[in-house]
């Protein structure tokens, strides 16, 4: 199986990359591949209808959407700029849309989000949850860590807080198990019309 993971931010320091490095981590690599994307190799020029009328959809925006189809489950860790997403992310998912409003592909999702703040970017992740449903996301769960410089252990790269590294590696073990049913079932249904 083949799980992509990235962190909704352009930003080179970011804690979403941290967190969403730390998720996959939880995942047992034996049986699952892990690609850990970088939203600055996607970068475009604003969308804009008038912008794609003149330049069409870019390749940047086909070789995301072709990430996303490539696998077999998401993981997300979302950045809140100003209680919504990073301009970087929603440029790429906006782009991605036009190709297909399917942007998630019915793909089993995990979507985290944290913020230095007692908020833990709880706004955008439950944006990112409610409107995912619009764009064949399965959503297996979400997780906002709060107050990121408390709960996390940057020398280390481990949540050190114990209910939510807990909670986040059930999560991780729930969205492991999705894609290798999903996965078996395809297999099964491949099998049956060869």
């Amino acid at each position: 199986m083949k799980v992509l993971a990235f962190a909704a931010t352009s930003s080179s320091k970011s804690i979403n990359k941290q967190l969403v490095k730390y998720a996959t981590s939880l995942i047992n690599s034996a049986a699952h591949e892990i690609e850990i994307i970088d939203l600055n190799d996607f970068e475009m020029p604003l969308f804009s209808e008038d912008k794609e009328a003149e330049v069409g959809v870019p390749e940047a925006a086909h070789a995301f959407f072709n990430k996303i189809t490539a696998s077999d489950a998401i993981v997300i860790s979302f950045a809140e700029h100003n209680g919504s997403y990073t301009v970087a992310y929603k440029n790429i998912f906006d782009w991605a849309s036009r190709i297909s409003m399917q942007v998630f592909q019915g793909k089993p999702m995990v979507m985290l989000a944290t913020s230095p703040g007692p908020g833990g970017a709880a706004s955008v992740l439950k944006g990112a949850a409610d409107s995912s449903v619009y764009f064949n996301g399965k959503v297996v769960g979400t997780l906002s860590v709060p107050s990121f410089y408390d709960n996390f252990d940057a020398a280390t790269g481990v949540v050190k807080e114990e209910a939510l590294a807990t909670e986040l590696s059930n999560l991780m073990q729930q969205l492991a198990d999705a894609a290798d049913s999903a996965s078996a079932i395809a297999d099964e249904t491949n099998t049956v019309t060869a």
